[in-house]
């Protein structure tokens, strides 16, 4: 079962709050388990380029079933497979820390993605929107 939108701006919000006591501003993609973007919020401020970002960086989570951090050891082992697999989605995965897997139970319900930070702080707040839900 997805995340209902109240759930998903849940952790929009305390993933958004995270960032403003650490004193950055990101923007935060959530995603449904078949990696469609399902919620997006941009702080005022974020970089230009964070909502597209943060998004890559769900949909990659999501569709492939690893955080970021595995994700990116993904494409430094497997760099043609994970090509391969980045051309078959409708946008490119972004490998890296800042997206973390919704679960509940064993299902994948989703992912969130967060960036505008650096990698550690976006994987910071990502997982602060994770424990929001």
């Amino acid at each position: 079962m997805p995340l209902t939108l109240e759930e998903a701006r849940k952790a929009i919000d305390a993933a958004q709050k995270r960032a403003a006591e650490i004193g950055i501003r990101v923007t935060v993609a959530i995603v449904d388990e078949g990696g469609l973007l399902q919620a997006l919020s941009r702080m005022d401020g974020a970089p230009p380029l964070s909502p597209q970002i943060a998004e890559c960086k769900a949909n990659g989570a999501a569709l492939t079933l690893r955080d970021g951090a595995s994700l990116a050891q993904m494409h430094q082992e497997r760099p043609a497979f994970f090509a391969l697999v980045s051309g078959l989605t409708r946008v490119p995965a972004v490998p890296g820390l800042g997206s973390v897997l919704i679960r509940k139970g064993a299902a994948v319900l989703g992912a969130v993605g967060v960036s505008g930070g650096k990698p550690e702080q976006d994987l910071d707040c990502a997982e602060a929107g994770l424990r929001a839900l």
